[in-house]
């Protein structure tokens, strides 16, 4: 994960047909990506979107 994408953890994303999922757009704030999932839904296209919280600790230390 990037740091940029470190960032921005609310993630809205697209669920496709075979189980893959695509990032739609990334926010700081969860507030900002709840507006903005409701201006793509009010946009009339019919795909399933969800908001996600997309966080991974990359200092995470490995015990080998």
């Amino acid at each position: 994960m990037t740091y940029s994408e470190q960032l921005q953890p609310w993630c809205i994303v697209r669920n496709l047909p075979n189980q893959e999922n695509i990032i739609v757009a990334r926010f700081r704030r969860r507030d900002d990506a709840v507006a903005y999932l409701q201006v793509l839904k009010q946009s009339g296209v019919n795909i399933t979107l969800k908001i996600i919280f997309n966080a991974q600790n990359s200092n995470i230390s490995r015990e080998n």
